[in-house]
């Protein structure tokens, strides 16, 4: 860049002085660059305060791309009922003009013919007038200019059908002869005229408002994506460049492997805190997914054809993923609601429960051969919503997990009651599972067969223990590699406390 001074006269600099002697043993002290400002002031930090300072970035970065994306999104809506109702508007303007035409026309014939079929029209549009205005008022409502508009479309066709009215009533006097000049000119030519360039007007301005919130819908729309892009890359470096510096920071490991520990123990206490906290990321992150997903599929399907197979690999890549991370933050949102949500207690039976999950799971058994037996079980006291969940859960693990076997056997039954409790157990001949393990299996993510082994979250059993748990029940389960397993739940036989 030039030099903004070069025009400006040049002041006559002091003459130079002469170089003092320094200080013996003086060091000179250079300032630090601008830029490693940060980077100074964040390795003075503690691993906590970094940690913190990090994590809190993200979050705030997290906090204004929802803020904006929610933004876009009330404008994309918005935008989408006034679409409606400016389509709505123009196709009743075109009614009107049609019926007004047809009105004119009409009342003409019979003001050479005399015959009585040719008022229909005339009217009808007399009759319909009222509910047209009425809708138009609605439609037009918070725009002054089409408003007035509308005003002055009222007085023209009061004009027009009272001239129309007045022609009919000197035909109906004097017969053709009095209305000659009228049956060949139109009693209200100008007034239809004035119509027509009134409706004109405003199918005119919709048109225009249609054309502007479409512009805006595509600029709000790519504004998101390219926020979206731009928050997640900018938080992924930020990520990065506090790992790196985190991780560069050889002197803080064993005090990191300290407090790690120390956090460890408070990770139960703060459980409610975290599960309050995954509830509202999970469910503002749905749009976002939503959109991601949907745009992979709409470009795949645009331009598909023209793109090569890696490119098309990349797009149903991105798509499955996003299909995969929405069903992962819809059970999370499951999950959360089945640690808050209020009990609604009531006797459950639990024989006709459990027969209607098996009617609703038999679209999804197509092809499979299963021997069911469903022993009869007794009623309980309990969440209708919540035992149905319990049961749903359990019975489809047992279908998944036998889907290797060419005849699957799944037995419902009661394995033990007594005076406080009855233990209902599910038991399968599928995969199986080693009891080692067994600790793991109501864990939240916790699995025990890959994914592409047999598909799932690893939230499931994590909601039943925690739904049976509200009851006062005990889940546990009993199993061997290749032979099958039983999951058990204990639920009491009186009114648990919610």
């Amino acid at each position: 860049m030039e030099s903004a001074t070069n025009d400006r006269p040049q002041i006559p600099l002091a003459p130079a002085e002469e170089p003092k002697p320094r200080a013996t043993g003086a060091i000179p002290i250079d300032p630090e660059p601008f830029w490693r400002l940060p980077i100074t002031w964040f390795r003075a930090l503690t691993i906590e305060r970094r940690i913190l300072a990090g994590f809190s970035l993200v979050f705030v970065g997290i906090l204004v791309i929802s803020a904006v994306s929610y933004r876009n999104t009330s404008v994309l809506i918005a935008n989408s009922g006034l679409d409606t109702r400016s389509h709505e508007l123009v196709q009743l303007l075109s009614n009107i003009d049609v019926a007004m035409d047809e009105s004119e026309n009409s009342h003409r014939r019979y003001l050479v013919t005399g015959e009585a079929l040719y008022l229909q029209a005339y009217k009808t549009v007399v009759e319909q007038k009222p509910t047209f205005f009425k809708y138009l008022n609605d439609l037009t409502r918070g725009s002054p200019e089409q408003q007035q508009r509308v005003g002055l479309l009222n007085q023209m066709m009061d004009r027009q059908l009272n001239a129309e009215a007045g022609a009919i009533a000197q035909r109906d006097g004097g017969g053709f002869e009095a209305v000659r000049k009228m049956a060949l000119e139109g009693a209200a030519k100008q007034e239809l005229s004035t119509i027509h360039r009134i409706i004109a007007e405003m199918e005119s301005y919709e048109r225009q408002a249609l054309r502007r919130r479409v512009l805006e819908s595509a600029a709000s729309t790519t504004n998101t994506i390219v926020l979206l892009s731009i928050g997640a890359l900018l938080q992924l470096v930020l990520l990065a460049s506090v790992y790196y510096l985190i991780r560069h920071d050889i002197t803080e490991r064993r005090r990191i492997a300290t407090e790690l520990q120390r956090r460890g123990e408070l990770l139960e206490a703060a459980n409610k805190e975290l599960e309050a906290f995954s509830y509202s990321v999970s469910h503002d992150l749905r749009a976002p997914l939503r959109h991601i997903g949907g745009y992979a599929s709409l470009l795949r399907k645009t331009v598909g054809e023209s793109l090569n197979e890696k490119a098309v690999r990349y797009l149903q890549t991105i798509s499955d993923s996003a299909k995969q991370m929405g069903q992962l933050i819809d059970d999370l949102l499951v999950f959360s609601r089945m640690g808050r949500q209020e009990m609604l207690l009531t006797s459950v039976n639990l024989d006709q429960l459990v027969k209607t999950i098996r009617y609703e799971l038999r679209l999804d058994l197509q092809g499979r051969e299963i021997s069911w037996t469903i022993n009869p079980l007794p009623e309980v006291p309990g969440d209708p919503a919540m035992l149905r969940q319990v049961f749903m859960n359990l019975i489809a693990n047992a279908v998944k997990f036998t889907s290797t076997r060419p005849i699957a056997k799944i037995e419902v039954g009661v394995n033990r009651r007594t005076s406080g409790e009855v233990v209902i157990f599910v038991r399968d001949n599928g995969v199986g599972f080693d009891m080692q393990y067994a600790s793991k299996l109501f864990g939240v993510f916790q699995r025990l067969h890959r994914v592409d082994e047999f598909e799932g979250t690893g939230i499931g059993l994590a909601n039943v223990r925690r739904i049976v748990h509200r009851h006062g029940g005990r889940t546990w389960a009993e199993g061997m590699p290749d032979k099958g397993a039983t999951f058990y739940v204990a639920l009491p036989t009186r009114r648990p406390r919610s």
